[in-house]
C-alpha cells in the first residue's frame, strides 16, 4: 500500500494502462478485461487488474495534469514494481493534416511546464518514449484501418490559454498535438528505468475548432484502448 493507492504489493500487474479519467478506467476494465478486480478506490482514482487475452494487465486512473499523474506513476514504479506504463488519453491537434479521431503515438514530449526545472536547473530535459513500445504500437495500429501519427506532442500546464495564438510556435516546429501529462510520464519512466508510451486519440482540433461528440469519443477511445491492450498483451 502506498499513500494514494490502496492495493497490496502484487495486486498490480507489471504492465499498466493509464487513463486520466477514473470512469474511463472503469470502462476499460468492464469492457475489455476478464476477471477484473478493483485494486484502488482512494480519492476515487479507480484502478483495476484483470486479464486480456490471458495476460495480466492493470489499469490505473491518474487524474488530469502532470502533478496528479506524477503521484500515481511514482507510486506504481517505486512501490508496486510496474515496468511498463501506457498512457491512453485524448489530445488537441495542432497541425491541419492531423484529423479528428486520428491516433497519435507520442515519440517525444515538449513542455511549457517548470515542474522539473529544479531537477535539471537551466538545461531542459527532453523526455522520449520507449522505442520498443513505439515500434510495436505503430505496427499494431497500422495493421488496422486507423490513421496513425508518430511525433512530438506538447505537454502543457494550461488548458484555457489566454493567448489565442499560443499553439502556432509549437505547430511551426512540427508538434502534432497538445495534452497535459506525457512529459511527466516519460521523465519518471527514465528516472526509474521503466518503459513508457503515450497513445492519444485526437478529440479536438485547436486549428479548426472542431471536436468530436461524447458518443464518438467513446468509440474512438475504444479503438485506442484496443491498440494499447494488444501492445500490453504482447509484453506481459
Amino acid at each position: 500500500m502506498s499513500l494514494h493507492i490502496e492495493a497490496k504489493r502484487g495486486d498490480i500487474a507489471p504492465v499498466v494502462l493509464l487513463p486520466g479519467d477514473p470512469l474511463r478506467a472503469r470502462f476499460i476494465a468492464r469492457r475489455f478485461l476478464a476477471e477484473a478486480a478493483c485494486h484502488n478506490k482512494v480519492r476515487n482514482a479507480l484502478g483495476y487488474t484483470g486479464l486480456y487475452r490471458g495476460k495480466r494487465v492493470s489499469v490505473q486512473s491518474t487524474g488530469m495534469g502532470m502533478p496528479s499523474l506524477a503521484i500515481y506513476v511514482h507510486e506504481l514504479l517505486h512501490d508496486y514494481g510496474a515496468t511498463v506504463l501506457i498512457r491512453v488519453g485524448t489530445c488537441g491537434a495542432l497541425r491541419s493534416e492531423v484529423r479528428l479521431r486520428d491516433l497519435v503515438l507520442a515519440m517525444s514530449a515538449s513542455t511549457d511546464s517548470a515542474m522539473y526545472r529544479p531537477v535539471f536547473g537551466g538545461p531542459g530535459f527532453a523526455p522520449t518514449a520507449s522505442f520498443e513500445l513505439l515500434r510495436k504500437a505503430y505496427a499494431i495500429a497500422t495493421a488496422r484501418p486507423l490513421r496513425v501519427w508518430c511525433g512530438g506532442v506538447l505537454t502543457s500546464d494550461t488548458f484555457y490559454a489566454p493567448d489565442p495564438a499560443w499553439w502556432k510556435p509549437w505547430a511551426a516546429h512540427g508538434v502534432l498535438a497538445a495534452e497535459m501529462e506525457t512529459a511527466a510520464l516519460y521523465t519518471l519512466a527514465a528516472r526509474f528505468e521503466a518503459r513508457a508510451l503515450t497513445i492519444l486519440t485526437v478529440s479536438d482540433h485547436v486549428v479548426t475548432g472542431e471536436h468530436i461528440s461524447a458518443h464518438d469519443r467513446q468509440a474512438s477511445v475504444g479503438e485506442m484502448v484496443t491498440v494499447a491492450l494488444d501492445l500490453a498483451a504482447s509484453l506481459a
